[in-house]
């Protein structure tokens, strides 16, 4: 696909695995196990070029290049406190009249001239330090008396004066790269005098909800036999939480004529294609056929998990296709587990950050586990995983209550409450 950012060095791989020779690939009737799928799609997952976005455009992006101090902070020394500038020097006796010939505030610092022996300047929070003045006095430690200050003699060391680029200095790496740009992170580069940072490109997904029965929500969906399309929305937020810039394709009929019409223009405009629904083996089944004008490479065609075995995945022209199941639960399941971590790859991300299994207790026992791996949706309870009741794939109220997936293994035996399962953040 075409890039069109600006001019920028492209990175040079992204933090997957290396691409599987054409013979790891699976023939079109193979099932393949969930790890080896997910690696599968990785592999297709390099990130994009990199961008130059405005600073205040950029948190939540990826770094593609350092952050490095333009110049030290503070510039020049300046008043941690709100008081008065002095010399030192005249500090000599218990009390010490000094002339107050002036003030320095931030922003405006002192111009007056001259600063005589036993001179002092009225100076604020920030503010710069007169050039030969080495202390501040606070505020609340002075005596006033005309155009005087009765200033003690100092108790502490401490002089209560940032000294020029005690923060940092010009050149200096403030953020290595790559790093997600975090509040903190923003604040750091604007305070280095930064106005853009090179970031890595967003990859643009479009999903894509096939069907004959779909209507939008709202819209002619009193029909019996009509439905409100409502997957799409899930699988493109998801998408936009990982890092990917989504579009949302108008639903698209279970014609493969117009299926295959369609084809070429997502191909040009996306990194990523999702389709979702057609996913299965009905005579009106095409989310597969309508890209293999554009020369699909097929990688996996099942995957051996429930709910949603029906997911695929291959490539055309350069860009990533996913297969989803049309049933929502399934369909939820299938983006979380492969969707996210190809996302977050292709934006400059650490796959890994996608798919974080933490070990979480049962709340309550499951049943021995049949020949496919399987993942649950579960809500937590005081830390513990609490499976749904319902775990039919089209169920959508069940599918709102999920907060956790609870993965369990192939002929994985009964559990009891209290026994560890891995769980993944849904």
């Amino acid at each position: 696909m075409a890039s069109t950012q600006r001019s920028a060095p492209r990175h040079r791989s992204s933090p997957v695995p290396a691409k599987p020779s054409s013979g790891d690939c699976p023939s079109d009737r193979t099932m393949v196990p969930v790890d080896r799928a997910l690696r599968l799609i990785l592999a297709e997952g390099t990130t994009r070029a990199l961008e130059y976005v405005a600073l205040d455009r950029a948190g939540g992006r990826i770094l593609g290049l350092p952050i490095v101090a333009q110049r030290a902070a503070p510039a020049r020394d300046a008043s941690a406190m709100d008081g008065y500038a002095v010399r030192n020097g005249d500090l000599i006796a218990d009390w010490n009249a000094l002339t107050v010939i002036g003030e320095s505030f931030a922003g405006h610092g002192y111009a007056g001239g001259p600063l005589p022996t036993g001179s002092a300047v009225r100076i604020f929070t920030g503010a710069p330090v007169p050039e030969g003045f080495d202390r501040v006095i606070l505020q609340e430690d002075v005596r006033h008396m005309g155009s005087q200050v009765l200033v003690p003699h100092p108790r502490a060391e401490k002089r209560h004066i940032r000294r020029a680029g005690s923060d940092f200095a010009a050149g200096d790496l403030l953020v290595d790269a790559p790093a997600a740009l975090t509040p903190a992170r923003l604040v750091a580069a604007a305070a280095a005098d930064i106005a853009e940072v090179a970031v890595f490109a967003r990859p643009k997904v479009m999903v894509v909800a096939t069907g004959d029965e779909l209507r939008a929500p709202g819209v002619d969906t009193l029909r019996p036999d009509m439905i409100p399309e409502s997957v799409s929305l899930g699988v493109a937020e998801l998408a936009r939480s990982f890092g990917g810039d989504v579009t949302t394709h108008p639903r698209l009929p279970d014609d493969l004529g117009q299926l295959q019409g369609a084809a070429a223009g997502m191909l040009d405009k996306a990194d990523i294609v999702v389709i979702i629904g057609g996913a299965s083996v009905g005579d009106r089944d095409f989310s597969r056929a309508m890209f293999e004008r554009a020369g699909l490479s097929l990688q996996f065609s099942k995957v051996l998990m429930r709910p949603g075995k029906p997911v695929w995945f291959g490539t055309a022209r350069d860009t990533c296709i996913l297969g989803l199941p049309g049933n929502p639960t399934a369909a939820m399941i299938t983006a979380r587990l492969f969707l996210a971590p190809l996302v977050a790859a292709m934006a400059g991300r650490e796959a890994q950050t996608a798919i974080d299994w933490r070990t979480r207790p049962l709340a309550e026992g499951l049943e021995a586990n049949g020949e496919f791996e399987c993942f649950l949706g579960a809500r937590l309870i005081a830390g513990a995983a609490s499976a749904s009741a319902n775990r039919d794939s089209s169920a959508q109220r069940a599918l709102a209550a999920i907060e956790v997936l609870i993965r369990r293994p192939p002929h994985a035996p009964a559990a009891a409450a209290g026994d560890p399962v891995e769980t993944l953040e849904f």
